[in-house]
């Protein structure tokens, strides 16, 4: 029996040490994907590190997001950097409906067999117009946006190339920006459908320790900001059209 939206159960996979992220992060999945926060359950890796062998099959769908404290590069010092890899390859051989954003993404594409680059300048940060490939034409999800569309991204780690089990769905000159595996419900993004710009203000003023060099430069990129809807709108998207299908 099909369910109904008040019937889902989705596992968010966190990856945030800090209490205010968390709390936030939580309240932009549940807003943009349209559900409750009591429908959600969340799984804070830096809580329970060795989290391999957590049930992700009792779940309708499960949402992965990203990190300010931690690299994918750097599993040795975040042992969950290789658990949450093995559970999101057990949502693609159980084909449970999955979205995974930045860092996300990038752990993805590790799982998958691709490769993550590591740019500690000149990398991208604030919002920025996607383009889209050719296989977004027939894409439940990226079908409808506009060429280019606009989301928030703020990442050092990136990929250059799709694993070879995926579709490429969107892309900027520095990195693939999205894509689709291609016999599972499974779509990642480098991009944050769940940041809008006031939330990108507020963590860039909250971490311009890490990103920025200095209080002239977070001013300069908090009034280049732009709203993005049509990423935003992706989360809802994926609720209705692959969740509710």
């Amino acid at each position: 029996m099909t369910k109904t939206r008040n019937q889902l159960s989705i596992l968010l996979i966190q990856i945030r040490d800090d209490v205010d992220t968390r709390i936030e992060e939580l309240a932009s999945f549940s807003h943009f994907c349209g559900l409750p926060v009591e429908q959600f359950t969340v799984l804070n890796v830096f809580d329970t590190p060795h989290c391999e062998n957590f049930a992700v099959e009792d779940f309708d769908a499960v949402l992965v997001g990203g990190s300010s404290e931690a690299s994918v590069l750097q599993p040795e010092r975040y042992p969950f950097v290789l658990d949450i890899q093995e559970l999101l390859l057990r949502c693609i051989e159980k084909k449970i409906a999955t979205f995974a954003s930045c860092f996300g993404f990038q752990l993805a594409v590790l799982a998958l067999g691709g490769e993550i680059h590591h740019q500690q300048q000149g990398f991208e940060m604030g919002t920025l117009p996607i383009k889209l490939s050719g296989s977004a034409a027939s894409d439940r999800l990226f079908t409808d946006l506009p060429n280019p569309f606009m989301a928030v991204s703020v990442h050092r780690d990136s990929a250059w190339q799709v694993p070879d089990s995926c579709l490429a769905l969107a892309y900027t000159e520095q990195c693939v920006h999205a894509f689709k595996h291609s016999k599972a419900p499974f779509w990642a993004s480098q991009f944050h459908p769940e940041v809008n710009r006031s939330i990108l203000a507020q963590r860039l003023t909250q971490f311009s320790r890490h990103y920025t060099k200095g209080f002239q430069h977070l001013q300069q990129l908090l009034a280049a900001v732009e709203e993005t809807p049509h990423s935003n709108a992706l989360l809802a998207k994926f609720i209705d059209r692959v969740v509710l299908k």
